[in-house]
């Protein structure tokens, strides 16, 4: 019997693109799994997008009033039954053998905190927008020696849909750290990946949208960027023992961190529309 699988959906005015999102996780050849959804008090017609859909394996809340990301991403894993546990945006995709091969690799792997793929990018209209991949090695790998070098590279994590995790996991990493507002998700994936190995699958096993009006696209497009840049302080802060950094690593992380913002500011904005 496969163990049971949570994918949680935190949806907010995603009524445009949130079908396409379920139906790449209902159509998954692992087959033995829940899909959370947590609608934040939306204003479009996301709600109805998604009870329109007939499937028992939807699972939907619909939050008494609007708890914001990081409230709306912790309600959506405080309903989690699974063993194994995946979060991806209401606009995002996975392809149809992600879960297997990822939650496959977890049970082959107890060392495992978290197994990830490669991501395939997309523009609004469906059109490639090319890759973004995880760390260079391939399996098993340490997951302080990912955290640490992606403060000087970029964020091997990645978003959300790119990692799946346990949900022993979770328990003791408490979740997604509200204080921030841009990066809760790289924090809380550099809090998992402390906690034991990595498993790397390079393969684009996921499909992300790129939106110049996402959380993201605003903070690399747009003028939030210092905002963007003293979260990543408090992150290196955070993490500056467990990491062993010195204030050297910390301001030479900073630079790249500015310097990579702008690069993907100039990319939206040329690339994207």
């Amino acid at each position: 019997m496969e163990p049971l699988v949570s994918v949680c959906i935190p949806a907010y005015n995603n009524a445009a693109y949130i079908k396409e999102t379920i139906d790449s996780i209902l159509g998954q050849t692992y087959s033995n799994l829940e899909l959370v959804i947590c609608d934040d008090r939306s204003k479009d017609d996301t709600v109805k997008v998604i009870e329109a859909i007939k499937d028992d394996r939807i699972k939907l809340f619909q939050n008494e009033k609007n708890l914001g990301m990081s409230g709306n991403w912790n309600h959506c894993l405080s309903k989690c039954s699974g063993e194994f546990i995946k979060l991806i945006c209401a606009d995002d995709m996975l392809a149809p053998d992600c879960l297997k091969k990822e939650v496959q690799a977890l049970i082959d792997h107890p060392s495992a905190v978290l197994a990830e793929s490669d991501t395939r990018l997309f523009d609004l209209n469906g059109k490639p927008k090319g890759f973004y991949k995880r760390y260079k090695t391939s399996g098993l790998t340490d997951g302080k020696k990912i955290a640490r070098a992606g403060l000087f590279v970029k964020n091997y994590f990645g978003a959300p849909l790119a990692n799946t995790f346990r949900k022993s996991s979770l328990k003791k990493a408490g979740g997604f750290d509200s204080w921030y507002t841009y990066i809760l998700d790289y924090d809380f994936w550099v809090k998992l990946a402390c906690m034991g190995d990595v498993y790397i699958i390079h393969e684009p096993l996921n499909y992300f949208r790129v939106r110049n009006d996402s959380n993201t696209g605003e903070v690399m497009a747009g003028d939030k960027t210092d905002d963007y840049v003293k979260e990543h302080i408090h992150l290196l802060k955070k993490y500056r023992e467990e990491l062993q950094l010195s204030k050297a690593d910390m301001r030479r992380s900073v630079r790249i961190r500015k310097l990579r913002n702008f690069a993907a500011g100039v990319y939206l904005k040329i690339f994207v529309k």
